[in-house]
C-alpha cells in the first residue's frame, strides 16, 4: 500500500470520529438526560435552616414558636407598674359623708364653755365652746346635756345636722342652741334645775353656771348640733 493511501485513509477515520463526538455533545435533551448537580452535591448547598428529617421544618435560630416576640414595656415615668399615677390620693370621708376630722377633738381640756339665756327666741339656752389651747380642734356631734338630777339626756334636732366639721382655732368659738321647754306651755314634766354638765364626742366634759335663779325645762328639750355661727345655733 503506497503512503498516499494511507494518509487518505487515517483521515477519513479522523474525520468520522470527530462527528461522531460532535453529534454526542449535541444530543443533549435529545436521548441523553442531564442528571443535573450530584445528590451529593445537592445536600451540601442546603442552608442551614432547611427541612430536617421527617418533613418538620427547623427553624432558623431566635425564632420561637411561631408567634412574634412580646413587645417591650413602656412604663411612663412617675407611674406605678399598674398604670396607676404615683401622686397621693384624695382625702376619704367617714360614713356621715363630711370631711373626716383632722384635728384633736374639742372638749373639756382645751376649751371653755359657758352657757347663756337669751331673750329670742323664747325659751332657749346658748351654749358657748371657746377653744383655749394652741392648736385648731374640732367640735363634733352635739351637747350632752345633763340638767341637774337628770336621769336622761335631751334628744338631738336632726334638722341641725351641719354641712362640714365645725373646726376651731384658738381663740374661735362654736355654738349649740337648747330648747328649754315649750313656748305655748304644751309641754309636760317641768322642773327647775340649777346645774348643767355638758359632755363632748370625745374627751373630758364641762360644767358651766347656769343663771342663780335656774332654767326651766319640761319634755320639750331638745339640743342642736355644735354649730360654727351663733346664728345657725339659735335657729331652731
Amino acid at each position: 500500500m503506497s503512503a498516499r493511501t494511507a494518509r487518505t485513509r487515517l483521515l477519513a477515520a479522523t474525520t468520522v470520529a470527530l462527528a461522531a463526538l460532535a453529534l454526542t455533545a449535541c444530543d443533549n435533551g435529545k436521548g441523553v438526560r442531564d442528571e443535573g448537580p450530584s445528590a451529593a452535591s445537592h445536600s451540601s448547598s442546603q442552608p442551614t435552616g432547611s427541612t430536617a428529617a421527617g418533613g418538620t421544618r427547623a427553624k432558623p435560630a431566635g425564632e420561637t414558636g411561631g408567634s412574634t416576640a412580646a413587645p417591650k414595656s413602656t412604663t411612663t415615668p412617675g407611674t406605678t407598674t399598674a398604670g396607676t399615677s404615683g401622686g397621693s390620693g384624695s382625702s376619704g370621708k367617714n360614713g356621715s359623708g363630711t370631711s373626716a376630722t383632722r384635728n384633736p377633738a374639742c372638749n373639756g381640756a382645751n376649751t371653755k364653755t359657758t352657757a347663756t339665756e337669751v331673750s329670742r327666741p323664747l325659751n332657749h339656752l346658748l351654749l358657748t365652746v371657746t377653744n383655749t389651747g394652741a392648736k385648731n380642734c374640732d367640735l363634733t356631734g352635739y351637747p350632752i346635756a345633763r340638767f341637774g338630777e337628770a336621769q336622761s339626756v335631751p334628744p338631738v334636732a336632726e334638722s341641725t345636722h351641719p354641712q362640714a366639721v365645725v373646726t376651731l382655732a384658738p381663740g374661735e368659738s362654736g355654738y349649740a342652741g337648747i330648747l328649754l321647754s315649750a313656748a305655748d306651755g304644751s309641754g309636760g314634766n317641768g322642773y327647775t334645775a340649777k346645774t348643767l354638765v355638758v359632755g363632748f364626742a370625745k374627751g373630758s366634759g364641762a360644767t358651766p353656771a347656769l343663771p342663780a335663779k335656774g332654767v326651766y325645762v319640761d319634755d320639750k328639750l331638745t339640743v342642736t348640733y355644735w354649730q360654727q355661727s351663733l346664728d345657725d345655733a339659735l335657729a331652731y
